[in-house]
């Protein structure tokens, strides 16, 4: 039995040791290829490579390098592999670029689109068949107005620039909700041959067609602010007056100074004679070679005028000086109240006019308006150093939205900062104020 046993155990060591040598020589095998195949391509590669190495080998199926495979991955892809938006291109979205900018030759004599006759008595009709929607609101019959502001459809070219968007718009709409004016705000190119200084005339003309509920529509520029919160126009001056512009009429009728008025913040009444006039402003407005011959003339023609295309301001001023009987007696210039505020002679004394003046004034002692002509903070290029225009931006808007924030017993910790700090104003007696619109507010003390 022992040398059964005995017998029985050298088979099964004999068994186990040709085992391990089957299992030796298959990592032996499997050694060289590995080492054949790394000291061929001149280079080890990773645990995870060595894998796939061996597997290929093994393999009747070739599959690709893992490098490569990737590599094909993010070729293929359109997303960007990027985290940082500033890096990040945004213009690739936008597949109708370039058609922006080609130049638009006219065949024919340009127009805002199909004459519209006898506005004035279709309006007329719709609001009597309409007593719910009055063009006058009120005791005192203030008219119905339409505050209109916008900007380009795509992101501005400058980071900051739409920050300040979005603080303009909210400045106009708190100005607005104070003195129950609606707001519309465009992003829409309505006419692609009137871009640019133009992009507002379809729009105008849109919406006066589109709101016969309206009486006046106030235009007001992107880049302008208002910076008297309690300032009520004086709409009973406005009586027998379609279009109000801020200016002087010696500088328009007889020096033709192309600075003569302002058309960043104007009034127009929703009329027949509005219509006829966007009719006659718009057809130096056409992009390409329209515009820059107009703007020869504009030169030639107007006071003091640079070299430059045609833009809706001198040609509004050409328009009336040449045409003075047809539309100067509707034609009302403001100057005594700041409906456009020029921010270079405005920015520097707002400390001074809060220790001396109050809001409601309008003029030079509080400015209604505050305009940053030629500060473009959606573009790469401004006519001013970009720091100071955006310091002054900062300052209007906190100059503006402390009036604002007043009302809840709040204030800005300084016009430079957008920081916030609650206030003790002795002029308020009571616990509770309201705004305009009846939206009632708790004082914090």
């Amino acid at each position: 039995m022992l040398e059964k046993f005995l017998g029985v155990r050298k088979a099964r060591q004999l068994n186990r040791f040709f085992r391990h040598c089957n299992v030796t020589f298959l990592c032996l095998l499997l050694t060289v290829l590995v080492l054949r195949g790394t000291i061929g391509a001149g280079k080890f590669g990773t645990p995870e490579q060595d894998f796939l190495e061996i597997r290929n080998h093994f393999s009747s199926r070739k599959l690709a390098e893992p490098h490569r495979r990737l590599e094909e991955v993010k070729s293929s892809s359109s997303y960007s592999d990027t985290f940082n938006y500033a890096a990040f291109d945004y213009k690739k979205f936008y597949h109708d670029e370039s058609s922006d900018d080609k130049d638009v030759e006219l065949s024919m004599p340009y127009s805002l689109g199909t004459k519209v006759m006898d506005w004035d008595g279709k309006r007329e009709k719709w609001l009597n068949e309409h007593p719910e929607m009055p063009n006058f609101i009120g005791e005192k019959r203030k008219p119905r107005v339409l505050l209109v502001t916008g900007s380009s459809p795509k992101p501005c070219e400058s980071p900051v620039g739409d920050h300040y968007l979005l603080k303009s718009i909210k400045n106009k709409i708190d100005y607005c909700r104070l003195h129950g004016i609606e707001v519309y705000y465009n992003m829409a190119l309505l006419d692609a041959e009137m871009s640019g200084f133009w992009a507002k005339l379809p729009l105008i003309r849109t919406l006066l067609l589109s709101r016969p509920e309206v009486e006046f529509l106030w235009w007001m520029d992107s880049d302008a602010m208002f910076t008297d919160m309690e300032f009520e126009l004086p709409w009973e001056k406005y009586e027998g007056y379609n279009l109000i512009m801020h200016g002087w009429k010696e500088m328009v009728f007889e020096q033709k100074n192309w600075i003569g008025l302002n058309t960043g913040s104007f009034l127009i009444r929703n009329c027949q004679w509005s219509l006829d006039l966007l009719d006659a402003w718009a057809p130096m407005g056409p992009k390409g070679k329209t515009r820059v011959e107009a703007g020869k003339v504009l030169t030639q023609e107007l006071k003091g005028r640079p070299s430059f295309e045609a833009d809706d301001q001198s040609a509004m001023v050409y328009l009336l000086a040449k045409e003075k009987e047809k539309w100067g007696e509707k034609v009302y210039f403001e100057n005594s109240y700041y409906l456009h505020g020029y921010w270079g002679i405005l920015v520097d004394k707002y400390e001074e006019m809060i220790e001396n003046f109050h809001p409601g004034l309008g003029d030079h002692r509080w400015p209604l308006v505050t305009h940053f002509v030629g500060c473009k903070p959606c573009g790469k290029i401004s006519d001013y150093p970009v720091e100071r225009c955006l310091k002054q931006m900062e300052r209007a808007f906190n100059f503006g939205d402390n009036q604002v924030l007043k009302m809840y017993g709040f204030g800005h910790t300084s016009l430079a900062s957008r920081r916030v700090k609650r206030i003790q104003d002795e002029t308020m007696k009571q616990d509770e104020v309201k705004d305009e619109l009846g939206i009632q507010a708790t004082k914090v003390s």
